[in-house]
């Protein structure tokens, strides 16, 4: 992804979704509802590219985040 710092891919795979939001935010200067399109893409990508760096499912990832 285009100046992105490597934390967040550290930040997607370990569930720190708002510290990935932040860093997205602050690295190109958009809005949220931008970061979260771009958050969205990342994972996407790192789903594909390094499926074994998750440790969770895709459908568990992100459930502590709404509790």
């Amino acid at each position: 992804m285009e100046h992105l710092p490597e934390s967040l891919d550290r930040d997607i795979l370990e569930q720190r979704i708002i510290s990935a939001l932040m860093t997205i935010r602050e690295a190109l200067d958009c809005t949220l509802h931008e970061a979260i399109d771009i958050f969205a893409q990342r994972y996407e990508e790192l789903r594909r590219d390094r499926p074994d760096d998750f440790t969770l499912r895709r459908e568990d990832y992100g459930q502590g985040f709404y509790s």
